[in-house]
């Protein structure tokens, strides 16, 4: 029997915030309609006029921050500073595509033996966003910035246990100014997807989460024959050279692990360590982790909060102890109490085991040694994800011939792996395909037409 409730509830001490009724199938159907109506009118709009809403939405971002990054706080356990530093990022989100949607979205000329050829860049209809709980605002923002500067709408089915930040996205877009239907949040469950995949009125689906639920949603979108983008796990690598700057670069890699309580696709999950650079990665390693603070995410002292869920505490737990049980050593960290999982050190994993093979979820650092930059290679590439990765070495131009031989949809060289709106962001292999943010990330949802003339005589 499907639930009928979600609950929001704070990780911190598992008490319950919120509860929300799941929409019925005439609220989902009325949902929809309103979203089509939408985008018959918002579609026409000129770019100045969807800007202007962004821009707005940026306004009330910042001038709401605090209660946003409460919410977040509240309902997924990120640390406060982390959460207004995500609701900080989307209001800059928004303000870079109201500012250059546009000319992302220009004519584009073609010299074919024509008259005049060219493709135009046009709006292609309600857009369904599946959106995972660990970044609860800025997941949807990577997605609807674009989607709704270039002419679309969106319908959301946000994680079941961020329903109180799904509705307060959709009343910053309302009180911005975008007509309702522009963009909706659904309190649904997964398995009203179809329904709304099965229907006419949506055009495609992006999805950011889990390699099983890209899976299934991946396989409804070609059934519907629905365009799909899918942003999935990432188990990503980092390589450290001997010649890195080890206190840099173990602190960059200590970020990238523990930021979000380690539940980021994009963190670093395999650090990479060739043998000569071992010795001094981790002396700083351990001197670092040990700094970390876990506790309270609402006291700004703190480091570390809680996991969101005490399920991905257990699959994490679980993890550690079947790649210990393989012949991994726990250096440091791995207590649990509730879901506090105390940040954790790995040393001595191999391939075959989990904290290898398996995308770790959660502030658990597995650090595999590498004879040199060859099977360091190897090693990052012998993952069946392909989000992310990075590289540590002074001598630059060696980092980018690395970098070009990592099978990733991104690599950094010493400097954190993260999203940008300026730079385009998906993977490869499991980690699904398309991508979003930068120019790319607007073109996956328009239609590309062709128009050629031709002069008559």
């Amino acid at each position: 029997m499907p639930n009928t409730v979600f609950k929001s509830v704070f990780p911190y001490t598992q008490e319950i915030l919120a509860e929300y009724p799941l929409m019925d199938d005439a609220r989902l159907d009325l949902a929809i309609s309103r979203a089509s109506t939408a985008y018959r009118s918002w579609k026409k709009t000129n770019f100045s006029v969807r800007a202007a809403v962004l821009k707005q939405v940026a306004v009330i971002l910042r001038r709401d921050r605090e209660m946003l990054a409460a919410l977040i706080t509240n309902e997924m356990g990120k640390v406060i500073g982390e959460a207004g530093a995500e609701v900080e990022k989307c209001a800059s989100t928004a303000e870079y595509y109201a500012d250059h949607a546009e000319g992302f979205l220009k004519d584009e000329s073609l010299v074919a033996g024509y008259t005049k050829s060219f493709v135009t860049y046009q709006p292609i209809g309600v857009v369904l966003g599946i959106m995972p709980w660990n970044f609860p605002f800025w997941q949807v923002f990577r997605y609807a910035a674009p989607t709704v500067m270039a002419g679309n709408t969106t319908l959301l089915k946000h994680a079941p246990n961020v329903c109180g930040c799904a509705l307060a996205l959709e009343k910053i877009f309302l009180e911005a100014g975008a007509p309702e239907g522009v963009f909706t949040s659904l309190i649904i469950d997964i398995l009203a997807v179809e329904k709304i995949l099965s229907s006419d009125i949506v055009q495609a689906v992006t999805l950011t989460g889990s390699e099983r639920a890209g899976s299934s949603v991946a396989s409804l979108a070609g059934h519907y024959i629905k365009k799909s983008v899918m942003e999935l796990g990432g188990s990503d690598a980092l390589i450290i050279l001997p010649d890195a700057d080890m206190k840099t670069a173990v602190s960059v890699a200590l970020q990238s692990r523990m930021l979000n309580a380690g539940q980021s696709c994009i963190g670093a999950k395999r650090f990479i360590i060739l043998q000569d650079a071992m010795p001094g990665f981790m002396h700083e390693f351990l001197l670092q982790i040990k700094t970390l603070k876990q506790g309270d995410p609402f006291d700004k002292t703190i480091t570390t909060g809680p996991m969101a869920r005490p399920d991905l505490v257990s699959s994490l737990e679980k993890q550690l102890k079947n790649s210990l049980q393989m012949g991994a050593r726990l250096e440091f960290g791995g207590a649990v109490e509730g879901c506090n999982f105390k940040p954790a050190l790995l040393v001595n994993v191999r391939e075959g085991m989990p904290a290898f093979e398996e995308e770790t979820f959660g502030p658990m650092a597995a650090v595999i040694p590498a004879k040199d930059e060859a099977e360091a290679i190897r090693l990052a590439n012998g993952s069946r994800y392909g989000l992310g990765g990075s590289v540590w070495t002074k001598d630059i131009e060696k980092g980018i011939a690395l970098a070009k031989q990592m099978e990733t949809g991104a690599v950094f060289i010493n400097a954190l792996v993260k999203s940008d709106p300026r730079l385009p962001f998906g993977g490869i292999k499991k980690s699904g395909y398309g991508r979003e943010l930068g120019r790319h990330g607007i073109l996956e949802f328009v239609n590309a037409k062709t128009i050629a003339a031709e002069a008559s005589k």
